[in-house]
């Protein structure tokens, strides 16, 4: 069972449920049943990032205008093809997307693997103080990033912002480029310039 699962249990149960801070804040008109309790303890990092996400995510004209910006800003401004603008514009909205949408776990077991510190190294904090971290093995991160990055991408394709770069995705998640990155050629102009 996901966070998003054990919320909706939750929701279904009739709790109402709001954050403060790092706690998960419970309301319900009787007392809720010991296995929904048992799930929200059991995933409550990721129900606070679902709640957290659902209160302060922008609604997709926002995200698109976003969108817009970056890629007017690196074609005018910047010199680059409206094609390398276009990808450079995704890859900040997919940036900006993961920042917004956290992910939090337990320090006591890898988030992708699932096994224990020590199995596979130690447990290695990803994320920022402020909204907590996700705790990976060090070879864990980059196959649980590409799947994040997934996540922000398909997210943003379905608010209408879809990646128009010269890219393919392996079916392992990992991407394969055609053409040098955009954002590649965007440092060495700054590099030359200066």
């Amino acid at each position: 069972m996901s966070a998003a699962d054990a919320l909706a249990a939750a929701r279904t149960a009739g709790l109402d449920l709001r954050v403060d801070g790092q706690d998960l804040v419970l309301t319900a008109p009787a007392q809720p049943a010991k296995n929904i309790l048992d799930l929200l303890a059991q995933h409550k990092a990721g129900v606070i990032a679902i709640l957290l996400a659902q209160d302060e995510d922008w609604p997709a004209d926002e995200w698109r205008a976003v969108y817009d910006e970056r890629a007017a800003i690196a074609e005018f401004d910047g010199g680059l093809s409206r094609q390398a603008a276009e990808a450079l514009a995704h890859a900040c909205c997919v940036t900006e997307w993961l920042n917004r949408h956290p992910v939090r776990s337990s320090p006591d077991q890898c988030l992708w693997c699932g096994q224990a510190e020590g199995s596979h190294g130690p447990l290695v904090p990803f994320g920022t103080e402020a909204v907590g971290h996700a705790w990976l093995h060090h070879r864990c991160w980059e196959d649980w990033h590409e799947r994040r990055k997934t996540e922000a991408t398909d997210a943003l394709a379905a608010m209408g912002i879809k990646d128009r770069s010269n890219t393919t995705w392996r079916s392992a998640g990992r991407r394969a480029s055609r053409k040098p990155r955009p954002w590649s050629r965007t440092i060495q102009k700054i590099k030359r310039a200066r």
